[in-house]
């Protein structure tokens, strides 16, 4: 306390008691003070704290709030230079500083340990949270069948816990665990995705819940029924052959997943919306490229990051499919198109059971939605088909024989039409158990809205859920030799119940099913007919974007049969 002036640099609270206007505290009443103010941040703020940080442990909603406010806080100082500066001094702001950092990192810390440990002494899953925050998503992501497998060999359960996108996380396992979770919907648990997914597709189907989703669910299946797609089958296969005389034919190589993206997408947007133009579509399928890479990623508002760039995507293709529902209100107020024309019209001009008509929100949301999966998720499948019958040519000779008997049972000019999609039964069996063996969505998620036990496991309230197809598509209690490639699994009666999920299953149940199975199978019967194939690189990687994607685009030799049907 020898040199009073020069401490005012060093410790401002130190220092203004040292230095006060009209005077000086005495050596004893600066001790004496400094003593009670270490004492008050030694007992009452940690007390504080540790019961804010109990608190936190047992309700997630509160610990999310303060993370978001402390978030928004450290943000704003940040980015705007705005903070207390005028009001406070800069060595305060500074032992401020500290202490939200502090704060924030013994927030994420007690959150990590207790999802480790047991709540209230009840007996949660087995398993680990991994690293702080980010618990094992980088492992969840990155291999996920890999992942799966390794959990439910060490753990041996029907259900295990991990840590994805820093919320813990059970994963159901087995046909039990399908069952249970594709069973329970509103009643213990509902749907639910990642707040990356959400913040994207907004309300569509796969993020509403309750009545909401009831509602949509039943106008979207009223379109995509088997009933209603019969009158689209011959509109697909005209699409299909356009696409094969511009790509394929009279090339000695193609990329085999972008030219099958480009197919299905064209479908799509053709199905859903008319969007005819080929610039057009291309437009949208680049937007839709940048959106699904950044789909699955830390819903982090950084520029440059993956889900920055998502984000960004997903508002310009919303403002297109706008663009085209506005331009279709007008063309449908007109007469100059029809209320049956496309899903887009349909669900401009079809009320619900209450007589109400879906907001322009919710439509533009739903044909995102649709288009996303015509544009990712039926490519990928066709992808991994590809692969498995360039490698496997008893398979392919069997399509092709079931192919050129369809076609050969109709002019050269006619085209497929609903009765030839259910002659196609080998195809799709071999279709279905290339959805067995290289499944394309692993999974989906679910969210619990109450406390409950299964199989001995307490799961608590907001913690999410999962169901994997990895846990039952390769287990031998259900598919003997589950190794080996046979499409006859399928035949009959097929499989055991919950055991072959690759839509999921229940109220839940892709919706598109039935779509999805119709553009496939065209496409299979246009390539089979005309192309034999042999693969470029044969050990080509497949990575996930968060669905398979070829490395290099699959390039193919194509080899043109003799005889064109």
């Amino acid at each position: 306390m020898k040199d009073r002036a020069r401490s005012k640099t060093y410790c401002p609270i130190y220092s203004s008691l040292l230095i006060t206007r009209g005077g000086y505290m005495s050596d004893t009443e600066v001790v004496n003070n400094i003593l009670l103010l270490l004492f008050s941040g030694h007992d009452t703020s940690s007390s504080t704290i540790l019961m804010v940080l109990k608190h936190m442990a047992e309700k997630p909603y509160f610990y999310e709030e303060i993370l978001k406010g402390v978030g928004l806080l450290c943000v704003y100082n940040t980015y705007t230079g705005v903070g207390f500066e005028p009001v406070m001094e800069q060595g305060v702001m500074m032992l401020l500083s500290v202490l939200v950092i502090g704060f924030v990192t013994l927030m994420v810390v007690c959150r990590w340990w207790c999802c480790q440990h047991d709540q209230k002494g009840l007996k949660l899953p087995p398993g680990t949270m991994g690293w702080p925050l980010i618990g094992e998503t980088l492992q969840f992501l990155g291999s996920n069948e890999g992942f799966i497998k390794e959990k439910t060999k060490k753990y041996k359960t029907e259900v295990f816990k991990t840590n994805f996108l820093g919320r813990p996380l059970a994963v159901f396992c087995g046909a039990a665990g399908n069952k249970f979770v594709f069973s329970n919907e509103n009643r213990v648990l509902v749907t639910t995705w990642p707040p990356s997914v959400v913040r994207i597709f907004g309300t569509a189907l796969n993020t509403t819940t309750g009545d909401d989703a009831k509602r949509t669910r039943k106008l979207l299946m009223a379109f995509l029924r088997p009933e209603a797609l019969q009158k689209f089958i011959s509109r697909m296969d005209l699409v299909a052959r356009e696409h094969f005389r511009t790509h394929w034919d009279g090339k000695p190589v193609v990329k085999a997943y972008d030219m099958m993206k480009a197919y299905v997408f064209s479908l799509a947007c053709s199905q859903f919306a008319s969007i005819e133009r080929e610039e057009r579509r291309a437009e949208l399928s680049a937007l839709f490229t940048v959106m699904v890479k950044g789909l699955m990623s830390l819903d982090l508002k950084i520029p440059g990051t993956s889900h920055y760039k998502a984000k960004k995507a997903a508002v310009a293709l919303k403002k297109e499919l706008r663009k085209e529902m506005e331009e279709r209100k007008v063309a449908l107020s007109e007469g100059r198109s029809s209320p049956k024309q496309d899903l887009l019209s349909y669900l401009l001009t079809t009320a619900d059971d209450q007589g109400g008509y879906m907001s322009d929100t919710e439509v533009v949301d739903n044909i995102l939605l649709l288009l996303f999966s015509g544009h990712d998720t039926s490519s990928s499948t066709l992808l991994m088909v590809l692969k498995h019958l360039a490698d496997k040519p008893n398979i392919y000779n069997e399509i092709l024989r079931e192919q050129r008997e369809i076609a050969q049972s109709k002019n050269k000019e006619e085209l497929l039409n609903w009765e030839d999609i259910r002659k196609m039964k080998y195809t799709w069996n071999a279709v279905c158990e290339v959805m067995r063996v290289s499944p394309v969505v692993g999974g989906t998620f679910r969210r619990a809205i109450t406390d409950f036990n299964y199989a001995g496991f307490h799961i608590p309230k907001d913690w999410t859920l999962h169901w994997s197809a990895h846990t039952t598509h390769m287990t031998a209690e259900y598919f003997p030799e589950p190794e080996k490639f046979d499409p006859s699994r399928f035949e009959g009666k097929g499989p055991p119940p919950y055991t072959f999920v690759p839509f999921g299953g229940g109220p839940r149940m892709c919706p598109g099913l039935e779509f999805a199975r119709a553009e496939m199978l065209v496409f299979l019967h246009n390539l089979v007919k005309n192309y034999k194939w042999e693969l470029v690189f044969p050990n080509e990687k497949i990575h996930m974007e968060p669905l398979p994607a070829a490395a290099k685009g699959l390039p193919i030799h194509l080899h043109p049969h003799q005889q064109h049907s």
